[in-house]
């Protein structure tokens, strides 16, 4: 279980305003498969995920659902709710197994702002980390080939799964579908099926239906380097 220190854009933060923040917060249990909000719903919380994880979904024009992110413990969803009062989500939020966050709404954000001006540093840090990878996900999805992003989609979804305290990802298994996989890497399911196979032949996967176990997660690193590494 995440404790407040352990949220990594909150890190730095002085503990007084850690402590003013978070004593707002409503504790917010979730079951798998439960959504926490959907897309166009009025955003007026952040959440600040304890335990579990979470997949932020889109529906594309053409009626698909592809799935952005997956969030887990220590990390942040719906951050945008604290900018403006009449924001909508832009993405469907549910949980993929048992969950908890702790959310805070915009009112409770703001009066904290109000009371502690040097709070907006940590508004500031949750949109910098947010527009970063955003940032990160554009030059990938324009300049590395499908291969390379699935692979590194692997690692980033492996550091969500391993074990607490784990000094090495081997071992840590995946227990997602190809078809999320394909939608986090903005490819198609034959392609993450042919490179689940080339790992797999590598000795860096082993396969199972609905998931994947790392095994040679070095391995698999040197080959997401790709162009950038």
């Amino acid at each position: 279980m995440t404790g407040r220190d352990d949220f990594a854009l909150l890190r730095g933060a002085a503990p007084e305003e850690l402590d003013a923040l978070l004593e707002r917060a409503r504790r917010r249990r979730f079951s798998a498969g439960e959504i926490v909000f959907h897309a166009g719903d009025p955003g007026d919380t952040v959440h600040f995920v304890r335990s579990g994880r979470f997949a932020v979904r889109i529906m594309t024009e053409f009626g698909d659902v592809a799935t952005l992110n997956v969030v887990g413990a220590g990390q942040t969803f719906g951050e945008l709710a604290l900018v403006s009062p009449d924001v909508r989500r832009s993405a469907t939020v549910l949980a993929l197994e048992d969950s908890e966050t702790l959310s805070v709404h915009r009112h409770d954000f703001d009066r904290l702002r109000s009371e502690r001006p040097q709070t907006d540093e940590l508004l500031m840090g949750l949109l910098t980390a947010r527009v970063r990878r955003l940032s990160e996900q554009l030059v990938e999805a324009l300049y590395l080939p499908a291969e390379t992003r699935i692979r590194r989609r692997l690692l980033d979804v492996a550091r969500l799964y391993a074990a607490d305290g784990a000094d090495t990802l081997d071992g840590t298994v995946i227990p997602l579908t190809q078809e999320v996989l394909a939608s986090l890497s903005g490819t198609s399911r034959a392609t993450v099926n042919k490179v689940l196979r080339e790992e797999h032949e590598a000795g860096a996967l082993e396969l199972a239906r609905g998931r994947t176990t790392l095994r040679d997660a070095a391995g698999l690193e040197r080959r997401a380097r790709g162009a950038f590494g």
